[in-house]
């Protein structure tokens, strides 16, 4: 889920830290040759694999094998991010579209002729509803601080 939040945030929290381009290999689920450059549970972004571009955490081995070239790329993700991750996930569970029904975190009763939708829970970011129920909708007040233009 971080590499969809970074994208939706056009930010990949890199600072001022060294960004590593060339030939990668990747063995046995691992990034080689970077204990010296990258922290254990640091998160990093690879960049032009065909198997692996995305957020990734050094020391989880579940990268696919392969050699690429491109780019690697190290981040310092503030915790705050961290957390929202573990909250949108957790949204993600309730009201995601991971089993090809669309959820939605917005409960509507009517009666008599009148009725209303009242949101379950998160913040509406989008009142347009072109979103619809979307975690980018949902989080979009949380989002926001860390959003880049």
């Amino acid at each position: 889920m971080l590499t969809e939040i970074c994208q939706e945030l056009r930010n990949w929290f890199n600072r001022d830290l060294p960004i590593y381009d060339g030939d990668f290999e990747i063995a046995n689920g691992e990034l080689v040759g970077f204990s010296d450059r990258l922290l254990e549970d640091q998160y990093y972004r690879i960049v032009g694999s065909i198997f692996n571009d995305g957020v990734h955490k050094y020391g989880d081995a579940d990268l696919k094998d392969e050699t690429f070239t491109g780019s690697v790329c190290p981040m310092a993700i503030p915790a705050a991010v961290l957390a929202l991750d573990a909250k949108i996930e957790a949204w993600e569970t309730k009201y995601g579209a991971g089993d090809g029904v669309e959820r939605s975190p917005f409960a509507s009763e009517s009666w008599g002729g009148y009725s209303y939708s009242k949101s379950a829970g998160g913040y509406s970011g989008d009142s347009s509803g072109s979103r619809g129920g979307s975690w980018q909708s949902a989080f979009a007040y949380d989002l926001n601080k860390w959003r880049r233009i």
